[in-house]
């Protein structure tokens, strides 16, 4: 990457010096600020705590809903008073203006969900089951037939009299399919409720892992977790006993309760300038004791802020610490009914942050070691200044032998990515790469047993330091080449002029958007070499000078970027970030792979390696067709608000269902008629063909667009 030498050089000096950066200094000259205290990182790093971090974490998670098992969900009252205290933590740890903002999310209060049942031997056992975001209350403890349905599917609920009974199923929800479809399945065929037991996926730390997850589906759809070891236990009963179902009695109180009041708590550290800040986030609801997943997180949030106020930072931007609510849920019946917190907050509570924040710092399971490379996961424009950045954080010995990976683009799954859409380019440390998320992850087993203190440490003089290095920008530090050189990467030209799409105009915007975008780039690594390097000298007078003179040109920065989430950042129907064209192109690829497999004959090809991987399609194979259409319109047909960060994020949708039913049935015939299912993939085919070509059409006039706003401030 072309990068100008004067800001490299000035870089590696700053990163020599340990990021000295001097005192903020009033309005005097460098003589003045020369008798001033000065501050550098190395006093932030000797303030580091992480004790107290740790015993911030212990403390949050004793806060419960569930007395057995933890819970701290969106709107409960655990929550509730886990934010309490966060709030007066944060004015005890020195920061200024605390403040709760309300949100409105929906509410979930799980307090119990107790099983038990007798065995052959006449032994009783009692299980403590976890929950999903459902209503299901019972009068005491209840009398309820189990009966064991596989993996949940119309193929093996077609022959079983579930109604009124407690479906016990199979799941393995990282390589099959999330909990609501057959949570709704079951419901439709009158189940009282689904008992989930991890099939792989989720929960493979220990048999008698419990595991949770956002429902993505409606609240008078019941699910529960079950571990792999009690649901054996009554699978096998069943089967020595020759009986069907097995008698249970059921003690469980499950409460979603619509449009109630959460709070995220937030706090200051007031710099000079109160329209220009920091945000750094974490999330305070969780799934049982949630110990890295997000207490630990809330943990380094206030260490970090611990360790600047301790050390005497005083930045020249305002740095708000944002302890989210309602991030592993807060909507119910909707697919994207995550993140909810953070998006209200930045589009209903404080839309003033969105013309504010320059920079979005979020935290995830930060006090274990996820991966020999420490990740950072970052919106493209970043990557830059944080590869830069990285080689200045000190190593700790014994994790992270392999450093600081710098990884493109955000992912959906935490607050960041909400951030990022509103025009806040954001990061945070990555934990997805991670085996932790199918062993540990959203069990109970996400307890202090897996403390890192070094990993945590690491963390916390990372995070401290990068605050710092972005106090001393002038300018969001922003490389939109990444983005344009990624997206140029996906487009297969080859498949789009064969589709009738020619897609040199849109490679020839990209080309020029990259060309001036490095005009741009070199800019904006000029602007902050020189404001560092005044903020070095004590140069007080020439640092505000720089901050006036491109005020405008760093709004004109963050309105490309807003321009360029707006416009280019999708995601397909399992919420992995693409570009628009890669919609249409995907779709194409795989149904023109299954019409020349059908072609010839071959079903089986065409079914299990081409037509799942069209949308949804995947649903089909296994759910009714009213399963299937209830998702499906989860997405094409709500209302924006219940959409929240998801709106308008997929491009299309291509209904195969009927397709892939037909095609089931004459899956092992010898010589199957396949004229009409033909007839249907090349009807998809010519809809997926002009998709692309409009999307292709609207990305060149959107890319010109910005093309063209990038060179007005390139010069």
């Amino acid at each position: 990457m072309k990068k100008k030498v004067t800001f490299v050089v000035v870089i590696i000096a700053i990163l020599i010096a340990g990021y000295v950066l001097v005192s903020k200094f009033g309005s005097g000259s460098k003589e003045e600020a020369s008798s001033k205290e000065q501050w550098s990182t190395s006093k932030y790093l000797e303030k580091v705590d992480t004790n107290y971090s740790l015993e911030l974490t212990k403390k949050l998670t004793t806060f419960k809903s569930n007395e057995k098992l933890g819970y701290r969900p969106s709107g409960s009252k655990a929550e509730f008073a886990a934010g309490e205290m966060l709030a007066s933590e944060f004015k005890k740890i020195g920061l200024k203006n605390v403040t709760k903002d309300e949100i409105k999310v929906d509410g979930w209060e799980f307090e119990k969900a107790d099983l038990t049942y007798v065995d052959k031997d006449n032994k009783s056992h009692e299980l403590v089951l976890g929950g999903y975001q459902v209503n299901f209350v019972t009068d005491g403890p209840e009398t309820f037939e189990v009966i064991y349905a596989g993996k949940g599917t119309k193929q093996e609920l077609a022959n079983l009299d579930v109604k009124g009974k407690l479906v016990l199923i199979d799941i393995n929800q990282r390589d099959e399919w999330w909990i609501n479809y057959p949570a709704y399945q079951a419901s439709l065929k009158g189940a009282k409720a689904v008992l989930a037991a991890q099939q792989g996926g989720y929960g493979e730390i220990d048999p008698e892992a419990l595991n949770a997850q956002d429902i993505c589906g409606p609240d008078d759809a019941p699910a529960f977790s079950i571990s792999r070891k009690d649901a054996d236990a009554m699978i096998a009963l069943m089967k020595e006993t020759g009986q069907q179902t097995l008698k249970v009695t059921f003690d469980a109180k499950s409460v979603v309760e619509k449009d109630v009041k959460s709070y995220n708590i937030f706090g200051e550290i007031p710099g000079k300038d109160k329209d220009s800040i920091i945000l750094l986030s974490a999330h305070y609801d969780a799934y049982f004791d949630g110990f890295q997943d997000d207490s630990s997180a809330i943990g380094l949030l206030a260490g970090v802020a611990k360790g600047l106020i301790d050390s005497g930072f005083q930045p020249e931007k305002t740095i708000v610490f944002v302890a989210q609510a309602a991030e592993e849920w807060g909507i119910s019946n909707t697919r994207y009914d995550w993140s909810t917190g953070a998006y209200n907050q930045l589009f209903k509570a404080r839309p003033e942050w969105q013309d504010k924040a320059v920079a979005n710092i979020n935290f995830e399971l930060p006090a274990f070691e996820h991966t020999s490379a420490d990740e950072i996961r970052s919106v493209y424009e970043l990557d830059q200044f944080l590869t830069e950045f990285a080689k200045g954080v000190p190593a700790v010995e014994g994790v992270y032998k392999d450093g600081i990976s710098v990884v493109s683009p955000l992912r959906t799954w935490s607050d960041d990515f909400s951030y990022s859409l509103g025009g806040i380019p954001s990061l945070r440390n990555d934990f997805q790469d991670s085996d932790f998320m199918k062993t540990h992850y959203h069990s109970q087993f996400d307890n202090e047993s897996t403390y890192n203190e070094k990993a945590f440490r690491f963390h916390h003089n990372l995070y401290g330091m990068l605050v710092a290095a972005y106090d001393n920008t002038a300018v969001m530090p922003l490389d939109f080449t990444e983005r344009f050189k990624a997206m140029k990467e996906t487009i297969n030209s080859d498949a789009d002029i064969a589709a009738g799409t020619d897609p040199q105009p849109l490679l020839e915007a990209i080309d020029r958007t990259i060309a001036t975008a490095q005009k741009v780039t070199d800019k904006v690594n000029k602007i902050n070499a020189d404001y560092k390097a005044a903020l070095v000298a004590g140069d007080d007078k020439q640092a505000k000078k720089l901050l006036e003179e491109n005020k405008e040109f760093n709004n004109k920065l963050r309105e490309i970027y807003r321009d360029a989430q707006e416009s280019l950042v999708k995601l397909t129907w399992e919420d992995v970030q693409i570009f628009p064209h890669e919609h249409a192109q995907n779709n194409l690829e795989a149904i023109n792979k299954s019409l020349e497999s059908l072609e010839k004959g071959d079903v089986k090809t065409a079914l299990d390696n081409d037509l799942f991987l069209v949308d949804n399609n995947w649903y089909a194979y296994s759910f009714d067709r009213e399963t299937f259409d209830f998702f499906t319109n989860q997405v094409l047909d709500q209302p924006a608000d219940r959409l929240s960060w998801g709106h308008t994020r997929v491009v299309g949708h291509e209904d195969l269902y009927d397709v892939i039913n037909s095609l089931q049935e004459k899956y092992d015939a010898k010589d199957p008629k396949v004229d009409s299912e033909i007839g249907a993939l090349r009807t998809a085919a010519e809809n997926q063909k002009s998709l692309l070509k409009t999307t292709i059409e609207q990305e060149v006039a959107a890319i010109t667009a910005i093309e063209g706003k990038l060179q007005v401030i390139a010069e």
